[in-house]
């Protein structure tokens, strides 16, 4: 096959930046990013992952030691859902061609350091893109993010090594953008424009006057204009501002109240100016719908009986405290009565490609628990709240 070249040399102020495009499960890139170190001989070699990524490419048992518990105590379970996914995805692309996710960085880093040439991380941690993608996203934007996500982990399209070179030229990479950015322009923001301008701040700011960076060619363009801009003063290289998830404003945590306030005020009011009968009539609703929707969100995620009765009897309650969601109790609930074993762990990437693999893996099935709980809980609130207007009405 021939090699399609991708590489950009920049001069800029006395120092010459070399950007080498990859696609990330590509034999070719492997080959190129060994030959383009060998050849430019650089000062510093940039590595477009971050040191946990890369922490995780080098030790394959790292997933053996996360805590699931912990996971959706720090309110990351879909990020890690996330992550899994588009791992998985990456992975099912490169086996066709016998490469695994990453394996150009590795490759790159190798060389590297057989030649005695530093290497940098320069990509921001995942899970900060991740979660200022998510935090960007109104809702009808996650919906789409999630479905997006869903058409992925289930997709069954074969992708030849053609054509995943083909994703190193600006034509086809341009057209994945424009695509992307129609669809969920919140996300192309944090995971493309963001990411470029973070990258190339870290580029610029590795030693020596010849660096030579690796990067996925979807960064390609915008690194390399973001580095001009740099070298001509018109931009900073200060990545504070894109560095973590900015802590909601005071009125963002006051708005977390307004739901749970409303709800218990109107049901006060029910029984002050409609008695008893009225004001049961709103509880019950209210227990109904929450419990009701959370238990077939369990249900759907293939929870056991407990965590079943779990979501049902405690949706209603969780729904009215903004700090512990349903998902979290359903999640710890299930961990408890079916524990992950370590063959959860290892199987992790190969389950999530389909729905059988989803549900046979309990730290999947978890995820997908704690996800369909708190979506049916949320709903429940919606219905639960407008039926309050029904019964006022009686």
């Amino acid at each position: 096959m021939e090699n399609k070249s991708t590489q950009k040399i920049l001069e800029l102020n006395g120092r010459q930046i070399v950007l080498v495009g990859t696609a990330h499960v590509s034999r070719a890139s492997i080959e190129e990013v060994e030959r383009a170190i060998d050849e430019q001989n650089p000062d510093t070699v940039a590595i477009e992952l971050d040191e946990n990524r890369l922490e995780n490419i080098e030790n394959q048992d790292s997933w053996k030691k996360m805590d699931i518990i912990k996971v959706l105590k720090n309110r990351q379970g879909f990020l890690l859902l996330a992550n899994i996914v588009l791992s998985s995805y990456q992975k099912r692309m490169g086996d066709g061609a016998g490469v695994k996710p990453g394996d150009e960085m590795m490759a790159a880093i190798k060389k590297a350091r057989a030649r005695g040439i530093p290497q940098v991380m320069v990509d921001r941690p995942v899970s900060v893109t991740l979660r200022r993608a998510w935090a960007k996203n109104s809702f009808w934007g996650k919906c789409k993010l999630f479905s997006m996500l869903i058409a992925t982990a289930f997709s069954r399209e074969q992708i030849s090594e053609t054509e995943i070179e083909n994703l190193k030229q600006s034509s086809e990479m341009d057209t994945m953008m424009q695509e992307l950015s129609s669809y969920l322009p919140a996300v192309k923001s944090v995971l493309i424009d963001e990411r470029d301008f973070y990258l190339a701040s870290k580029i610029w700011g590795c030693s020596g006057s010849k660096v030579l960076a690796v990067l996925g060619a979807g960064h390609l363009g915008g690194v390399e204009s973001c580095l001009k801009k740099i070298a001509a003063g018109e931009l900073a290289p200060d990545v504070s501002q894109i560095s973590s998830v900015p802590e909601k404003s005071a009125a963002s945590k006051a708005a977390l109240w307004i739901i749970p306030v409303l709800i218990v005020c109107l049901i006060a009011a029910g029984f002050v100016f409609g008695g008893i009968e009225k004001g049961a009539d709103l509880i019950g609703s209210w227990v109904l719908w929450n419990g009701i929707l959370a238990g077939i969100g369990a249900v759907l995620g293939g929870a056991h009986i407990l965590t079943v009765l779990v979501s049902v009897a405690g949706a209603p309650f969780t729904s009215l405290c903004p700090f512990v969601g349903i998902g979290l109790v359903a999640g710890i609930v299930q961990a408890a009565v079916r524990k992950p074993a370590v063959r959860d762990m290892e199987n992790l990437q190969n389950d999530a490609v389909s729905l059988k693999g989803f549900y046979r893996n309990r730290i999947l099935r978890i995820l997908v628990i704690f996800f369909l709980t708190s979506l049916g809980s949320s709903i429940g609130t919606f219905i639960g709240g407008a039926s309050f207007v029904s019964i006022f009405a009686r």
